[in-house]
């Protein structure tokens, strides 16, 4: 087997491919911008957490000591990025007239549902907003006196006295800061809020004493002090969607220089982070990606229509992070599809291999494949067949996070001939271990989910195909064809011929 290939990531900041360089040595430092816990996070917003989480496993792949952080915001994120709005969260609870702090709660909670049912690995820290406001106080003091200015409404950053303000964004050669809405009083169009007083006559349900009086922080400050916090400055990747490089990132790399005493961005450590990536737009053209229409597409509506949320991962993969990914029904359709055929063939795999050990091996010898395979672990004894198959995932993983080809890689694997089993599966295995498809545990009966809206129980269907069966067996093909429009009605699909062997599906 050749030498794996070096693993090359997109810098946002440079909008270059660059070599993976940790800060310390064998150790992989990675922070994501975590939800704001107003409402339920669509499946837009969860992309995000599929590519990073894809991101974290290459980097234990490739055998990295991995500390990933995944913030909440719970305090601070405005109806408009650009400093003007109100408090989502404070938005949400007058609204519905509930403790601001029952709805964070909640809404963490759906959304940790879903990053569990994308299987979504757990990073190594969840961060708090609310629990490090004390640390805010302390960052934004240490600033002020030579980065901000104070107004009637808050403290604000003034981005002239950073160097190279909006590069991440190309935001003057691209834009122009007018682009930004502007708030009486400052500045400057593009600075910002890093502590928002509460106005005089109300009351915050989340609000804290400052030296700039009664308030909250603002959304770019929480971001510096939770990555500088849990892992030191500079780490080693910052990630988030493409929305989040046109204002909230650059704001925090702005902080980030003020508050390390660091000079441009032409070194990009100074920024925070060696490296900024960004996923793009899941786009839906029926405009039900955006929570502000009310309806919005949420992974649980996958649900339950039918579709396994592995699916929806799959359909992520198929396209790659920096490109946009476009959502419909038929693609959704047809990545369940694929899933579908990658779990018939590893089930059979698994089937084979445990026929083999048995005849020849005692039971404790017929485990499978562990899951949490490096590089160095298979290296060494793999079929002579699988390495150049191998070898193209292992170069395509590294381009960047090609998934695309690496499930084209896995595929190739599991329709191999002629190679041993538990190679294969060794194989699929480290591959899935990248990708994060579960294939060693999902089952056909896994993918077959029952849509909500469906009448009929799944011991019905297969009573009734049953018996449609004996009446094809008798050449009753009347019977048949009663019993198929029966199923059809209360709308079961039967898939006489299908080759995937899936009998009958809930449409």
């Amino acid at each position: 087997m050749t030498e794996p290939a070096p693993l090359k990531l997109f810098n946002s900041l440079t909008r270059q491919l660059e070599p993976f360089r940790p800060v310390h040595e064998g150790e992989a430092r990675v922070y994501s911008c975590g939800p704001t816990v107003y409402n339920y996070p669509h499946i837009g917003n969860m992309r995000a957490y599929v590519f990073a989480d894809v991101l974290g496993r290459t980097l234990s792949y490739k055998g990295y000591k991995l500390t990933h952080v995944i913030n909440i915001t719970d305090v601070g994120h405005l109806t408009d990025d650009a400093d003007a709005g109100e408090d989502k969260l404070e938005k949400a609870a007058r609204s519905t007239a509930q403790s601001i702090w029952d709805i964070s709660r909640h809404y963490t909670e759906a959304y940790w549902a879903d990053i569990r049912a994308l299987n979504i690995r757990q990073p190594a820290q969840w961060s708090i907003a609310t629990e490090y406001v004390p640390q805010m106080i302390a960052f934004a003091k240490e600033i002020a006196a030579r980065h901000c200015y104070e107004l009637a409404s808050g403290l604000y950053f003034d981005v002239t006295s950073v160097a190279d303000y909006g590069r991440l964004a190309r935001t003057v050669a691209d834009e122009g800061e007018g682009r930004i809405d502007p708030v009486e009083g400052k500045r400057h169009p593009a600075d910002f809020a890093i502590w928002r007083k509460t106005p005089p006559g109300e009351t915050r349900q989340m609000e804290w004493d400052s030296p700039w009086g009664r308030g909250a922080p603002g959304w770019h400050l929480e971001c510096s002090v939770m990555s500088g916090a849990l892992l030191g400055f500079p780490f080693d990747i910052h990630t988030g969607g493409i929305d989040h490089r046109e204002i909230h990132h650059p704001n925090e790399i702005a902080q980030n220089q003020a508050h390390c005493c660091a000079g441009g961005l032409d070194t990009a450590a100074n920024s925070g982070a060696n490296l900024w990536m960004h996923n793009n737009f899941l786009v839906e053209r029926s405009g039900k990606m955006s929570k502000s229409s009310g309806e919005f597409l949420r992974l649980q509506l996958l649900i339950d229509r039918g579709y396994h949320p592995l699916a929806y991962r799959l359909m992520c993969l198929q396209a790659h992070y920096r490109s946009e990914l476009e959502f419909s029904w038929e693609g959704l359709g047809a990545a369940l599809t694929r899933l579908k055929r990658l779990v018939i063939g590893v089930q059979a795999l698994k089937t084979r291999h445990a026929e083999l050990v048995s005849a020849s091996a005692p039971p404790s010898e017929a485990e499978l494949p562990e899951e949490k395979w490096t590089l160095k672990r298979v290296q060494g004894d793999m079929d002579v067949r699988l390495v150049p198959v191998y070898e193209r995932f292992d170069a395509a993983i590294s381009d960047d996070l090609n998934t695309p080809l690496t499930l084209t890689a896995l595929e190739e694997v599991v329709a191999m001939k002629k190679v041993d089993p538990a190679q294969k599966l060794a194989a699929i295995s480290a591959i899935d271990a990248v990708l994060g498809l579960d294939l060693l545990n999902l089952t056909r009966a896994d993918l077959r989910i029952r849509p909500r809206s469906a009448t009929i129980i799944e011991p019905e269907i297969e009573a009734t195909l049953a018996r449609r069966k004996d009446a094809r067996a008798a050449r009753d093909f009347a019977a048949s064809d009663a019993l198929r429009d029966e199923l059809a009605a209360r709308g079961v699909e039967v898939m006489d011929g299908d080759p995937l062997g899936w009998e009958w599906t809930l449409g």
